[in-house]
């Protein structure tokens, strides 16, 4: 679990590409008082060694509210749902199909992970209003000039990755709740971006309360071997969509519906799969779904879709994420309507 996990939220004045052994992409940052810097991995230390990503430039999720109505400078964050942190697997932030492999340093113009993060951190530099929220851990202090940017003293944040379902060598920084991201605000354009950044040789599926990996084995590590996944059990994401949601409606009582579809060919048992919330309160499911078919459940408490934006997760009967989804509170603000993912 990491040490000091939060958000440092700052301007963005000068970066650095990832280069050498070990690279990270660099950026200088200032709040109201500090200067600091965010170090974040462009390959990893694992093979294989290109960075899955995913840069959303029209990023909505309903924990913006939260992040925006914090103070400049770092904000200390706890685990939870509740706690402002992100987590890959459990805040429903993008669709995890849409990651790719990208090495850090291919010749030719747009076409690395350096040049992908450096796009949108050149805007925000061009961009006065333009706010950069980097997740991750903070390390201490340091009482000596910074090594990239000079400004004294040393002071940043790092672990800007997916922190949880590590092979054994980093299973010590596994954590739910703590996983790191950039997420870039323009206000005048009304736009966020996010960063997403994962390794390969995390696994998708992790422990609630220790962040571990389960369904799944982990890669053998031999040296100077290709690691080797060892077989595992169906991989259940996507087999079954949300595709909508009545969050709002205008009966009384209100009636909150989720809609979900399969998508896979054959005839699936819902028995011992659950819908859940954002506070993980969760809606037994039963009976079964024919191929290409869809469903409309009507969701009772303690499960609760809030008006304020919230999270809606399919779990299949290991307790393992199907299929996730968000929405904003303006989303929400629209009585009677159903929205669609």
């Amino acid at each position: 679990m990491l040490d000091n996990y939060g958000v440092w939220k700052g301007h963005a004045i000068e970066r650095r590409l990832g280069a050498g052994s070990s690279p990270h992409y660099q950026v200088h940052l200032i709040d109201e008082n500090d200067d600091f810097r965010i170090a974040v991995n462009v390959k990893s230390q694992v093979s294989p060694s290109e960075v899955e990503y995913l840069i959303d430039d029209r990023f909505r999720h309903h924990l913006t509210d939260t992040w925006e109505a914090l103070p400049l400078g770092f904000t200390r964050l706890h685990s939870g749902p509740a706690g402002g942190g992100i987590d890959f697997i459990r805040s429903n932030l993008f669709d995890r199909a849409r990651m790719r492999p990208l090495p850090f340093d291919v010749p030719g113009p747009d076409n690395d992970l350096n040049e992908k993060v450096d796009h949108f951190v050149q805007r925000a530099m061009a961009n006065e209003d333009a706010v950069v929220y980097a997740f991750g851990q903070r390390w201490p202090t340091e009482n000596k000039k910074d090594k990239y940017f000079g400004f004294k003293p040393g002071n940043g944040i790092h672990d800007i990755h997916m922190n949880q379902g590590n092979v054994e060598r980093f299973r010590k920084d596994d954590g739910v709740w703590q996983d790191g991201a950039i997420l870039i605000h323009f206000p005048s354009q009304a736009q966020w971006v996010g960063v997403f950044l994962k390794f390969q040789s995390q696994t998708w599926h992790t422990d609630d309360v220790t962040g571990h990996r389960i369904g799944e084995q982990p890669p053998v590590e031999l040296p100077g071997i290709e690691p080797v996944v060892p077989p595992s059990e169906e991989e259940p994401h996507g087999l079954i969509r949300i595709v909508a949601a009545l969050v709002n409606s205008i009966q009384s009582p209100e009636i909150e519906t989720v809609t979900i579809l399969n998508t896979s060919p054959r005839n699936l048992s819902l028995a011992g799969w659950h819908l859940a919330d954002k506070m993980k309160q969760r809606h037994p499911l039963d009976g079964s779904l024919p191929a290409g078919a869809s469903k409309t459940i009507t969701v009772r408490t303690p499960m609760q879709l809030s008006n304020k934006g919230g999270i809606i997760t399919l779990l299949d009967e290991r307790g393992l994420k199907v299929d996730g989804v968000s929405y904003t509170k303006a989303q929400a603000d629209q009585p009677g309507w159903t929205i669609v993912f």
